[in-house]
């Protein structure tokens, strides 16, 4: 069965659309390509990990989907529609989990409730009850129950990691944007976590895309994994995951997982020497 269908992903319905975009900084002296003319079409539902060496143009694309960033050349469309023009519900989990520190996790997690429309306009008469539920239920998920009075610095790095995917969800976002929001826990932590990342995934099915270094975690996750080269940043391969779901730590063992992530290794470190000379 095609991988899109099994997953329940909608071919020729893209949620993402970039069209020959490029990102440079500077003058002409002094130019930097941080991405090259690239482009990429992600569709609904799809979780799509983009990897690859630092200065490759993974978290550039990531800023770009999130309108944080404008393309110097070529052009962005969410939902069909080009970026900025129309409201885009998107979730963001970063490295750090960024929790604001005076308030609790349960009100940390409710911030996007409170901000973002069209949840914002019934936060005053909901907070304490069906928002609240609400918050109560993820963390419940994440296994967090009880933890919802806490504050940030009462838990540990991967507790908060979790409280952070939480606030990412609530709304229900169009988009998730994941930006190595593991990639500051220890090894066993992290594994947790992919388990929890993949179960809220397949519950909810909003269309993921996560920026990473770790091989293993997008092979994991992901339905597809884009390697990226450096200087220029640009898109080498871009590589269906074949691997049934749910998936449990067990497969990164078989041979198929590990023969994966060996050859997209081969395919970013071939690309790193051919730059290395080029330059």
């Amino acid at each position: 069965m095609n991988q899109l269908l099994a997953t329940g992903v909608v071919p020729g319905n893209p949620v993402i659309d970039l069209e020959r975009v490029n990102v440079t900084f500077g003058g002409e002296k002094n130019k930097t390509v941080a991405l090259a003319e690239t482009s990429l079409s992600i569709e609904n539902g799809e979780f799509v990990a983009l990897v690859g060496p630092s200065g490759c143009g993974k978290s550039t694309i990531l800023k770009l989907v999130a309108g944080t960033l404008s393309p110097s050349q070529g052009n962005i469309f969410v939902t069909g529609r080009e970026i900025g023009a129309n409201e885009v519900r998107i979730g963001m989990a970063f490295q750090n989990p960024t929790l604001l520190p005076w308030l609790n996790i349960r009100d940390n997690v409710m911030m996007p409730l409170k901000i973002v429309p069209p949840f914002k306009h019934g936060y005053a008469r909901k907070k304490k009850g069906e928002y609240r539920d609400r918050a109560e239920a993820l963390l419940a998920k994440v296994g967090l129950s009880g933890f919802g009075d806490k504050f940030p610095w009462q838990l540990s790095g991967g507790m908060q990691q979790r409280a952070s995917l939480c606030r990412a969800l609530i709304h229900d976002p169009t988009l998730l944007l994941l930006d190595e929001p593991f990639g500051a826990l220890d090894q066993f932590t992290r594994e947790e976590l992919w388990e929890i990342m993949q179960t809220l995934w397949i519950e909810r099915r909003p269309t993921v895309v996560l920026v990473t270094h770790d091989l293993k975690e997008a092979a994991y996750l992901a339905t597809r994994i884009c390697v990226m080269q450096a200087r220029p940043g640009r898109i080498i391969e871009d590589s269906t995951v074949p691997f049934a779901r749910p998936r449990t730590i067990d497969v990164s063992f078989q041979p198929e997982f590990v023969s994966l992530t060996q050859r997209l290794r081969e395919r970013i470190v071939a690309a790193r020497a051919v730059n290395e000379v080029q330059s």
